[in-house]
């Protein structure tokens, strides 16, 4: 595929991101790309730059890259190049990590092996405020992405786990949403979150989307069991998750409703059949999956079969923004992940107040 059609893809007008790019314009933000030898990369990066949406950092051999770009005919002007062994941080991270590790009574033996990839030195960078946000993934197994992250970046010590969120958009899809926009979680972490995490990952996902839209969204926690359709131990969990969900949050900033299939949760018509004495209720904004399976599974159908165009996922629980994308996400999804990103930076005071607070009195 030639460039001048990958930059095509990155202006095709999307529901999602239109509303990101000037919200950047006025706060750009340091994004750091941990696979950064990767033609997907080396667009995404020279579009942030002539949109004056942030500073691309890019990790890897800096001659690869210079020579890719070359070869795309692609500008590096305002792009930060890194080799993380060069880099002028190295040796200072190398004593970060060292001093952490035995902190958890852990003696690393070459804190240099670690930090040489990729992935490792681009979460201390987030972590000791070197880049702002972080996208890694395209070129690497998602476990890479997550391990690091999960070890290197400090938790958030409000939300119980960690979790992902895909944000999907498909404004051709009939129901999707209330403007073609999806959040789902979790999508690539917690196998089978306890009521508690499933709980907190409604309340969190919740409090993104709001952020996102500027409006009260909907989030529903999905079953196959619709308000007590079904007397099944996962229709009791999801419910019981539903009301402790509703207890964490402010209702006038968040919608929680629970347990409800899919089509409930998604069609008014369908749930004017299936709640008759319900009030109406808009499409969800947020699907929360009761198991990794059903929401994985729900991803790659809506994007490789349904056409729904996919950002991240977005790594949440961490008090750094960060996403994994998947390996065969194109120049577009790359290019809105790292938008989302850099707004979730800026947005990251209104996501975790009481962190925030907690961070400033340590």
């Amino acid at each position: 595929m030639s460039e001048s059609s990958d930059q095509e893809q990155i202006l095709e007008a999307d529901p999602f991101t239109e509303s990101l790019i000037p919200k950047l314009q006025g706060h750009p933000k340091r994004i750091v790309f941990t696979d950064g030898a990767d033609e997907r990369v080396l667009r995404v990066a020279a579009r942030m730059v002539q949109d004056k949406v942030g500073i691309p950092i890019l990790l890897g051999e800096k001659e690869k890259i210079r020579s890719m770009a070359e070869d795309l005919g692609t500008s590096l002007e305002f792009v930060k190049v890194l080799e993380p062994e060069k880099a002028g941080d190295f040796e200072v991270f190398c004593e970060f990590l060292q001093r952490a590790e035995r902190f958890r009574g852990v003696e690393l033996a070459n804190a240099a092996e670690v930090l040489r990839q990729p992935a490792y030195f681009g979460a201390m960078m987030i972590q000791y405020g070197q880049a702002d946000g972080l996208v890694g993934g395209n070129l690497s197994l998602p476990a890479a992405t997550f391990r690091s992250l999960l070890h290197l970046v400090k938790p958030a010590p409000s939300v119980p786990r960690v979790f992902s969120v895909a944000i999907l958009s498909a404004p051709h899809l009939a129901h999707f949403g209330r403007g073609g926009v999806l959040f789902l979680a979790d999508c690539g972490l917690n196998v089978e979150p306890a009521t508690d995490q499933l709980a907190a990952i409604a309340v969190e996902t919740g409090q993104l989307a709001r952020i996102y839209f500027g409006r009260r969204p909907r989030v529903a926690l999905l079953s196959h069991s619709t308000k007590g359709s079904a007397h099944t131990d996962s229709a009791r969990h999801v419910r019981a998750a539903t009301e402790l969900a509703r207890q964490r949050v402010n209702a006038e900033e968040v919608e929680i409703d629970g347990e409800l299939q899919a089509d409930a949760a998604l069609d008014p018509l369908a749930a004017e059949i299936k709640l008759p004495n319900a009030e109406f209720k808009q499409a969800a904004d947020v699907l929360v999956f009761p198991s990794l399976d059903a929401a994985n599974i729900t991803l790659k159908m809506l994007t490789h079969v349904g056409g729904a165009r996919a950002y991240g996922q977005f790594i949440l629980g961490l008090t750094k923004p960060a996403a994994q994308v998947s390996r065969t996400m194109d120049v577009t999804g790359i290019y809105g992940t790292a938008l989302a990103v850099g707004v979730e930076a800026i947005k990251y005071r209104d996501l975790y107040p009481e962190d925030r607070a907690r961070s400033a009195a340590d």
